[in-house]
């Protein structure tokens, strides 16, 4: 008596198993799992294909091995399981060949008591391909969820950036306008008035097309308030020099004798 081949464990509910469509012939029942990194034996047994008369499989996986050319190709480990269905997992294996696709394909069949021929082959490649489809378009639909996700995070970093450079450049504003106020009362011989409070801008409400034209504005201002200042600054200069050349003409003048040590003429 043949003892029955050990199943592998049956592997936990997994996003990474796509199925086909079951499809029926004469009472014989088709279904097909694939995945890309579940081993077949695991997908042979789940649950589901518990009760299946047959479990055919086929894998395909890259090997580590590599060719000597120069131009190295990859080299594929392959695989096939007929479970008693002869032909059906060599069938399988060109499936995922001609699809040029890494994983591994399980169909298992319901046996309805009656020979059905050679279509029961084109049941088992459909409901392969159609898996095998189901998992080429989940994963392009969770490749484009990724993208959007990175593309996310990049306009939330960038915009994170940009109100921090925001807030730095508003305190760079207040400390520059608070320098020219003091080299301007200097000048005037005034007072410093003190400055006013900083008003705090809520970046957070605007749009990044308005925090960009924010930016271009702060760069405006902190140019215009530089200017002030060495304006200022050349003034002060011209008065330092006008005040040492007074204080110089003071010390180089002759000194003039005083009019009650003239000596009197006498009478």
């Amino acid at each position: 008596m043949p003892v029955k081949r050990e199943r592998s464990a049956s592997p936990s509910p997994s996003a990474d198993i796509f199925r086909s469509e079951s499809v029926e012939e004469q009472k014989s029942v088709f279904i097909a799992a694939f995945s890309h990194s579940i081993p077949h034996k695991a997908l042979q047994a789940l649950p589901e294909f518990a009760s299946a008369t047959h479990r055919m499989a086929a894998w395909r996986k890259r090997s580590r091995q590599r060719t000597l050319l120069k131009d190295s190709k990859i080299l594929y480990d392959l695989g096939y399981d007929d479970d008693g269905e002869k032909w059906a997992g060599s069938r399988l294996q060109n499936v995922l060949v001609d699809l040029d696709i890494e994983g591994s394909i399980v169909v298992a069949r319901w046996y309805g008591g009656q020979m059905i021929g050679p279509v029961r082959f084109t049941h088992i490649e459909n409901t392969a391909k159609e898996a095998i489809r189901n998992y080429q378009a989940g994963a392009a639909a969770a490749q484009k969820e990724q993208e959007i996700k990175r593309q996310k995070k990049e306009e939330a970093d960038a915009r994170a950036g940009m109100e921090d450079n925001l807030r730095e450049r508003d305190y760079s504003i207040f400390t520059l306008r608070k320098l020219l106020a003091d080299k301007t009362a200097k000048l005037e011989d005034k007072d410093v008035e003190p400055p006013t409070p900083q008003k705090l801008t809520d970046y957070g409400s605007m749009s990044m097309e308005t925090l960009q034209r924010v930016d271009k504005a702060r760069d405006a201002t902190i140019a215009y308030v530089l200017k002030q200042i060495d304006k200022v600054d050349e003034e002060l200069k011209l008065v330092d020099a006008l005040e040492q050349s007074t204080d110089d003409s003071w010390q180089d003048a002759p000194e003039q004798p005083d009019a009650t040590d003239a000596p009197r003429t006498p009478v």
